[in-house]
């Protein structure tokens, strides 16, 4: 591979930044790879752009509970580390997210919204695992509702698993029972 600039000069690597190819004449002074160019375009901190090109976002309130913010919201990737940032707070919202109420692409807490979600008390997602009520494509827990339905006690879906069952081919007097106190819509008896 040769340098962007300089075609006929091999490349020591690619630039972070815009993945082009750079020799030892066009690397900036940085701790990572950057080519001139995009260094001098400079990272805005508050807009998470560098040089043009999206690192992403983060916000931590002041307020602290322990170690964690109450607040915490963030996206992307730390161009330090080239890892994606993870949301750790109270309240945590980003891609990864990790918190009391966690809502992300993946979600682990104790009540948890996510595209993979793992919660201790409430998850809901596509993939949703929990030890309490999961509700999801493919929900696994205690109680659980979704497509396929794998609970611990009560099992509710399209295709369920579980010691009470409600899917489409059976319903169990117990799960009945349960989901009449919630829902009263419900019919009165099983078939």
């Amino acid at each position: 591979m040769n340098c962007f600039t300089h075609p006929g000069t091999a490349a020591v690597g690619l630039c972070v930044v815009c993945q082009r190819g750079v020799c030892r004449d066009c690397v900036a002074p940085a701790p990572r790879v950057v080519c001139r160019t995009c260094a001098a375009a400079g990272p805005n901190v508050a807009s998470g752009w560098y040089g043009g090109y999206a690192w992403g976002f983060e916000y931590a309130s002041a307020i602290r509970i322990g170690d964690w913010p109450l607040v915490h919201v963030c996206s992307g990737v730390d161009p330090v580390t080239m890892r994606p940032r993870v949301a750790k707070g109270v309240i945590a919202i980003g891609n990864i997210a990790v918190g009391v109420l966690a809502i992300g692409g993946v979600a682990c807490g104790l009540l948890t919204l996510g595209g993979v979600s793992l919660g201790l008390l409430f998850a809901l997602g596509g993939l949703a695992i929990g030890v309490g009520l999961s509700m999801g494509g493919v929900a696994i827990g205690s109680i659980a509702i979704g497509g396929v339905a794998v609970g611990f006690v009560y099992a509710i879906g399209g295709a369920a698993i579980g010691p009470a069952i409600l899917d489409a081919r059976r319903c169990d007097e117990d799960v009945r029972a349960f989901l009449q106190r919630w829902v009263s819509a419900l019919p009165m008896n099983c078939r």
